[in-house]
This record gives structure tokens, sequence and C-alpha cells, in this order.
């Protein structure tokens, strides 16, 4: 090789190596400058929930009653929380372990999902629901089941699936599972066993314990855990957390509601991030007040995220659970 030709091949290889560390250099810097501003928008994300959660607390004060109360950022696990291990009776609230517990015999291979269940008479209970003014001798598979008990709020279907898996293997479940204060004493609208004090409980905790398991695909498996998540996102009980919402605000949810309880717990999904919120309350104020006071809560959360630039950690696009 002669001179001038070495010479061409050195200052190739020189610019090339300046042309790479230019870039690398270049590329450095903007790694850098992104996570300068992440940084400065997690601190102003921080201080607005230092914010919010002197505002909840404040609110929750003024409440005329008992609250359990956990609301929590699904993506930094900032959390605020009041009597979040307190029993209270769980009304419908009940049925998401219900639901989890169904799924959890299903993956033992101690249910059939496919498998029907046929309506008696017997079976048709007060409340919420639409069996009760199904046919008799109508023939339900389990999981639809499960999905009216969840989406319809129905008693009915509820009582059917406590007798299918027996209050022991229920509230083994539920021990097994970490639902510490969870438990099932007697079936939906049983009021000659709650005259008696006969109660079924659960807490704030527990409850969302499972939501957020559902949440992160930790339930048994991510198919399952999508499965839950879809049935509780068709809820058509939606007076309380999603109320004050904007109708294209998805909101996966479960209401319980019995004398002088009432209750909400669920996930909301914004494009600037996702939060849980469970509320669950024992008041004399009465149902319309209750109401007013989750919805209400609900809403001074939703304001505190639209103040937020847009997050890629919503799991949700326009109702579409992503992967």
């Amino acid at each position: 090789m002669n001179l001038k030709k070495k010479v061409f091949v050195i200052f190739l290889a020189a610019s090339l190596v300046l042309s790479v560390s230019v870039y690398l250099v270049y590329a450095g810097y903007e790694v850098w400058k992104q996570a300068q501003a992440n940084q400065k928008l997690l601190e102003k994300r921080s201080a607005a929930w230092k914010e919010l959660k002197n505002s909840l607390a404040n609110k929750a004060r003024l409440f005329h009653g008992d609250a359990g109360i956990i609301i929590e950022d699904l993506n930094t696990g900032w959390q605020f929380s009041l009597n979040k291990d307190k029993l209270f009776p769980s009304a419908s609230i009940v049925k998401i372990p219900i639901m989890a517990a169904c799924f959890q015999a299903a993956s033992e291979g101690r249910l059939n999902l496919n498998d029907e269940m046929v309506l008696r008479g017997a079976n048709k209970t007060s409340g919420s629901g639409i069996l009760k003014s199904a046919a008799t001798g109508t023939a339900i598979p389990i999981e639809k089941l499960i999905d009216i008990m969840i989406t319809n709020s129905d008693n009915t279907a509820a009582n059917m699936l406590i007798e299918k898996l027996g209050f022991d293997y229920l509230n083994g479940y539920f021990k097994k599972s970490g639902l510490r204060h969870t438990n099932l004493s007697r079936k939906m609208m049983d009021f000659e066993d709650r005259k008696y004090g006969v109660e079924n409980y659960t807490s704030a905790s527990d409850i969302s314990d499972l939501l957020e398991k559902f949440y992160h695909r930790k339930f048994i498996n991510r198919q399952i855990s999508e499965k839950c998540l879809a049935m509780l996102l068709r809820q058509k009980v939606n007076d309380r957390i999603p109320k004050k919402l904007p109708d294209d605000c998805p909101v996966a949810h479960k209401t319980g509601l019995e004398k002088n309880v009432c209750h909400d717990a669920g996930i909301v999904f914004t494009q600037q991030g996702d939060f849980l919120i469970c509320v669950l309350t024992k008041s004399r104020s009465g149902t319309r007040q209750v109401k007013e006071f989750i919805s209400n809560l609900a809403l001074v959360i939703y304001r505190t995220y639209r103040q937020f630039p847009y997050s890629r950690y919503s799991l949700l696009n326009n109702g579409r659970i992503l992967d």
C-alpha cells in the first residue's frame, strides 16, 4: 500500500472514530437531559401528591361516619390511607374476593368454568341483579355467573357460586391468599342471619391488594388477571367512583351497598397514569351523602392527575388493555 492510501485509510478510521465519539457524547447528553426532565416531572408530581394527600385527609375528617380509604398511584406506589385494616361489613364488594376464589378453584381443577348451573326458584335472591327475573330452569355457565355477579352485582349469581364452592373453601382461600380481614359467614341478602349478628367482613387493604394483583397481572396469570379487570370495567353500577368523571375515563370497579354501609373500590385509568381508589364506609348519614363523598374523592384525585403530563404508564388505551 502506498503512502497516499495509508494516509487515506488512517483519515477514514480517524473520521469514523470521531463520528462515533461525537454520537456517543450527543446520545449521552440526550439521555442525561431526559433523565433531568423526568426528575423534574417526578418532583412536580410528588409535590402534587403531597397536596392531594392533605386534601384527602381534610375531606375524610369531615365525613360523618367511619371510612376505610386507600388511594394509590399504581406507577410509583405512593399511597394515602386511612383505617386501611379496619373491618367493615363487606356487602357486595365481597364479590371481588368471590370472583378471585372462583378463578383460583378453576386453576386447581376444582371448578370447570364451562360447566353449567341450573337456576332454581330457591336460588333467586332479592336485591341487585337480573337472575331473580330469569326463567327457572335456565342453564348458566359458571364463568357467565361470575360475570353477572360482578357486572350486575347479581346476588343470585353470587349465592349460586357460594353454594358451588362452599363456605369452607372460600374462607380457606381468603386466608391462604393473604386476605387477612375477609370472611364469608352468610349468603347475600340473608337478613335473618344478619339480624343475629352473622356478618361478612373485609377491609380496604384486602380489597386493594386484590385489585393491585389484577392490575399488575400477578393474579394466577396474565390472562386471568385481565379477565377479572375486563369484568370490573363492565360494571353497570356507576353512581360512586365514576359518577363525576368523564364518560371516556375507564374505571374497573365494584360497589357494595347495605343499610348504613356504602362502598366502592376500583382502578381509574387516565392518560396521565392510573390510580387505585378504595373507599369503604359505615355511616348513618344516608346513602346519597355517602355516594357523594366517594364521587367527590374520585373527582379530586382525577383533577390532580389531569395536571400531570401524558404518561406512558397507563395500561389502557381507549378502553383496551395494553400489553
